[in-house]
């Protein structure tokens, strides 16, 4: 997103995927929200990873969905959040709820094991099939 702008988990992330038998499109750091829609429609991937480590993630999240989720060209594209999504460990769940509410398919907040993130990826459908 726009105002994060770490890059050592965005390539971990990238070598995970990887592993995990999928092509990586890594867009690097502080990337407008414009520019990340429109690379979606461009590449049309299988999913789309969006990892915070500012405390914003939720915050700045939820008018990327919208735009995402406002494209009939990525109609069904899963979209997943992760990372420190807010400086409150108080709203975790609340945020969790927000975010799931707001369009994504699953959100792995900061100290989640990693296995639950493997899950998802490998429930995934190899191919595009909007």
């Amino acid at each position: 997103m726009a105002s994060d702008a770490h890059t050592w988990n965005l390539v971990f992330i990238q070598l995970l995927l990887e592993d995990l038998g999928h092509e990586v499109v890594n867009l690097g750091p502080c990337v407008p929200e414009e520019e990340i829609v429109e690379s979606c429609a461009k590449h049309q991937p299988d999913l789309l990873v969006i990892s915070s480590v500012n405390g914003h993630g939720c915050r700045d999240a939820k008018p990327l969905i919208g735009a995402l989720r406002a494209r009939p060209d990525l109609d069904g594209l899963p979209v997943v959040i992760g990372g420190k999504l807010g400086i409150s460990q108080d709203r975790r769940e609340e945020q969790a709820r927000e975010l799931m509410a707001a369009g994504f398919d699953a959100v792995f907040q900061d100290g989640v094991d990693l296995a639950s993130f493997e899950t998802f990826v490998g429930a995934l459908p190899k191919e595009v099939t909007r």
